[in-house]
Parts: C-alpha cells; structure tokens; sequence
C-alpha cells in the first residue's frame, strides 16, 4: 500500500526537505508520496510531516492520519491544539542532539576557561589568569531529556562535576541527579555554570528566578539553549548588574528575532545568538521521520511521542 505522506511547513522548508524526504522513505524501504497543502485531499493522508509555524493549523480534516510528526524538538506551540488528536511527536534527531552537545560544551568551555578576557583585550593587559581544572568547576543542567542527558554526559566525560534537574528523578552516570519542585534549588545551589535545556511549558516558565540566580555561586554564568520564557529576563538583568552573575549566553528569547533596542544586545555581559545553538538537519531529519514511520506501521510506540499532560 502506498501511504500519503502531507509535508506542512513553509517554503523555504519544503525546499531543504524535497529531496532527502522522499529519499529517506525509499531508503527506509517505505512505499509513500510526499504531498505538500492543497495536493492531496485531507482525508486519504496517512502521515502528517509538519512545522508548527507550516500552513496547517486544522488537523481535524486528517480524519484517517496516524501520525502528526514535528519537525521541530520544541511542541509549545502546538501541543494544546484541540483540533491535533492523533498522536504527536517531537523531532529527535541524531544531528540535533549532536549540535546541542557541539554548542553547549564550546559554551561551557568558554567561561569555564575565560576566553573572553583574551578576546576582548583593548589594553592588551597580560593576563595571568590560571582557570580551575573541570574537576574544580560544577555545572548544572536543568532538563535531562534526549538533548539535556548528551549534553550532561559530554560535560561528565570533560571531568566536570555535573549535576542535573529533572521534572521525574532520572538516572545519568557520573550526574547527581535531582527532581521535582523541592530538587530545583539543589540543583543550582553553588553552581558556577547553569544550563538550561528545559521544554516551555508553565510548570517551567521562570524557572530561573530571582532565588534561583541567589543561589548560584558568585560571579556565575548561566547558558540557554533551551527556551526563552525558561528565564526571567528582569531577575537575569538585576542578577548581572549586582555582580552576582557574571555572564550569560542566550540563543532563545520570548520574542525572536530579538527585538532591536533589547536590553540584551547592548548589555556588556550578555551574548546573544540567534537560535542556532542546535539546527535540525534536513538529511537526518528525514532519516528519522521514516523511521518513525516505520515504527507506527509496526505498531511500535513512536520516538519522540508526545506526553499531552506533561507539555513535550
């Protein structure tokens, strides 16, 4: 049986994926055709392969789909759409969790070891500053899902003391663990470096608050790769101006691009980059929509699948 595959994203989308999507499905050994909106009538679509800003919006119409899979790791903006009742699943992708890890470690190097005091050097003062060794230094992670849990384990195998946060207790080598409301403090109590690879959802909106940067060590920095309403930017900006942090990394914001004028672009102690701590791409994304596709024609439980409830 040939299924009906509907690609529902935007053109520039479509463009990436014409080619490495259908290619992946022959690869996988799967008899499909890959439609874009308008191409193929809603009701004899098997799969929908979407983004969550695509033109699709109405999922009601997929009477017969058995599947709506995101072409991004992030569901927030979709995961409470009545009209979405099919299953739902969230892109993991082998490149994406390999460029999360890429990012987040070159980060955490960074200000582990104080590059930015060689790199922005006007004076051009010899500075003699000898960084503590890995082992000295403790980096949390908030958020041990697919990208949270590579990036803890990368961080371990760099001789970093390593912590990490989680809505439900997980268990990761070499990573004391904490979970629930009551482990969030922990977690971050004394940390030089926090990173944070939470999902968006309200139970995590402001997670890093006012008590949550108190309780980092002095002169700490916090990293975000991970979701822009994770942080409260008005806390972040009176934690930097105190001293008590020292610097922040931030490549998501409430609103992108980041708006110009933003207090962040100009603030001395804050890099912003422009949401490309980690990318999804399309060969491999394409690699995995086919798998998973091959997984609910199996009957298997779908990789990446959707927690309603829990928001991701």
């Amino acid at each position: 049986m040939t299924l009906n595959i509907l690609f529902s994203a935007r053109p520039n989308f479509w463009k990436k994926y014409e080619a490495p999507l259908p290619r992946a499905l022959a690869e996988a050994g799967i008899d499909a055709r890959v439609f874009q909106p308008g191409e193929v009538a809603a009701e004899d679509v098997d799969y929908i392969v979407f983004a969550p800003n695509g033109p699709v919006e109405d999922f009601a119409p997929f009477v017969k789909a058995k599947a709506a899979l995101s072409l991004w790791a992030g569901v927030e903006s979709v995961v409470g759409n009545e009209t979405l009742q099919m299953p739902l699943a969230r892109m993991v992708d082998t490149s994406l969790t390999e460029g999360m890890v890429e990012w987040v470690t070159g980060q955490v190097l960074r200000h582990h070891l104080g590059l930015d005091r060689h790199i922005v050097n006007p004076e051009h003062d010899w500075k003699f500053v000898i960084p503590p060794l890995a082992r000295d230094r403790v980096v949390t992670v908030l958020g041990l899902g697919a990208l949270g849990m590579a990036c803890a384990e990368a961080l371990v195998a760099l001789n970093f003391r390593v912590r990490g946060w989680s809505r439900s207790a997980k268990e990761v080598a070499g990573v004391a663990s904490f979970s629930g409301e009551d482990g969030l403090l922990a977690a971050v109590e004394g940390a030089e470096i926090v990173v944070l690879l939470l999902p968006d959802t309200p139970a995590t909106e402001n997670v890093m608050d006012a008590r949550a940067f108190a309780a980092m060590a002095e002169g700490g920095f916090v990293i975000n790769p991970g979701r822009g309403p994770l942080i409260d930017d008005a806390a972040l900006l009176a934690a930097l101006d105190s001293g008590q942090l020292a610097h922040a990394t931030l490549d998501v914001f409430r609103q992108e691009p980041l708006p110009e004028g933003h207090t962040f672009w100009a603030h001395p102690k804050v890099t912003v980059t422009a949401h490309t701590a980690s990318e999804t791409r399309p060969w491999s994304a394409s690699q995995a929509v086919a798998a998973n596709i091959l997984r609910a024609e199996a009957g298997e439980e779908l990789v990446g699948l959707v927690d309603r409830g829990a928001g991701y």
